[in-house]
């Protein structure tokens, strides 16, 4: 696939997630999920999403596989 075709594809996702974003409000469960890490101690706090990163990953995967498929 040309270097051009995959950018409007990436900018034709990027403006679907901002039309969604604007319209029906932000994707609030994402950071929010089963297996993120949060820890909180008096004055420090550590937040990593390792679900969100998985399935944002994955999700990524699958979009891309689908766009090189010949």
């Amino acid at each position: 696939m040309q270097t051009g075709t995959l950018m409007i594809v990436a900018g034709v996702i990027l403006i679907i997630i901002g039309v969604w974003i604007t319209f029906v409000g932000p994707l609030s469960a994402l950071g929010r999920l089963p297996g993120d890490v949060v820890l909180k101690r008096d004055n420090i706090s550590f937040y990593f999403p390792i679900t969100t990163c998985l399935l944002l990953s994955l999700v990524v995967t699958l979009v891309m596989t689908w766009i090189r498929r010949p």
